[in-house]
């Protein structure tokens, strides 16, 4: 799977989500930015803070500090995830090499959702995030419901003591069963809006997100331009 070339659909998701996960660096070029492997420790301590500690993984530019902060993530973290970067590719990443750091990411995001999903069966009560669409909310229409009572007259409200306190936010139809037809009708039309403007959102952070990418690319093939042309000149100069 870690040597699997990912597609364009597949390196779009991964950068959205990468993208939604606070790290301590700007998120600049993905392969130069996780190759020291303290992003990658960053991710697994967004999901699960007591599996890992990032005291530990010290920011390095030695290629000799970058595969140790690999291997003891290997050993000390990915085993309990089970999960492992071969020496092999850990070197490549080590080194930045092009297309090998998103496989990698890919295929410990598909670990982290396993054990976030067991976790979740085995602590019913216990809310995880969907890995798969972070920052994407479940919006609470309680406030909205709120604003479309007062602009209402004569709608009773509910004590929000019988309300819900705990567990996922849930449509504001759920709270007033014996609700007034219309305006059940009014709040289904605006969590719709809502749904459809996140999505909207996600679409486009998910856009730019590509775009940047291909910018960092096409940086990259101008720096190996300028290296080869400062070494043909070097020849000439020399010849």
């Amino acid at each position: 799977m870690m040597d699997r070339e990912l597609n364009e659909e597949e390196l779009q998701d991964l950068y959205a989500w990468i993208d939604k996960i606070p790290l301590s660096r700007p998120k600049r070029h993905i392969t130069r930015d996780f190759s020291d492997g303290v992003m990658a420790a960053e991710v697994v301590n967004y999901f699960f803070p007591k599996l890992i500690d990032l005291h530990n993984y010290i920011p390095a530019n030695s290629s000799q500090q970058k595969f140790s902060n690999w291997n003891l993530l290997n050993r000390k973290v990915f085993s309990k995830l089970n999960f492992n970067v071969p020496e092999e590719t850990a070197r490549k990443i080590v080194l930045s090499t092009a297309g090998v750091i998103e496989p990698v990411l890919s295929a410990l995001r598909e670990k982290i959702d396993k054990k976030l999903e067991h976790a979740t069966e085995n602590i019913p009560h216990l809310e995880y995030y969907d890995t798969r669409n972070q920052e994407k909310p479940h919006t609470d229409f309680r406030l909205t419901e709120v604003k479309v009572l007062a602009q209402l007259p004569g709608e009773a409200k509910k004590d929000e003591r019988s309300r819900p306190k705990k567990g996922k936010p849930q449509n504001a139809v759920q709270f007033y069963t014996d609700m007034d037809p219309k305006l059940r009708q009014i709040l289904r039309e605006k969590e719709q809006a809502v749904m459809d403007l996140q999505e909207t959102v996600e679409i486009l952070q998910m856009k730019v997100t590509r775009l940047e990418h291909l910018v960092q690319l096409k940086d990259m093939r101008i720096e190996d331009l300028n290296r080869h042309l400062e070494t043909y000149k070097a020849k000439g100069i020399k010849g």
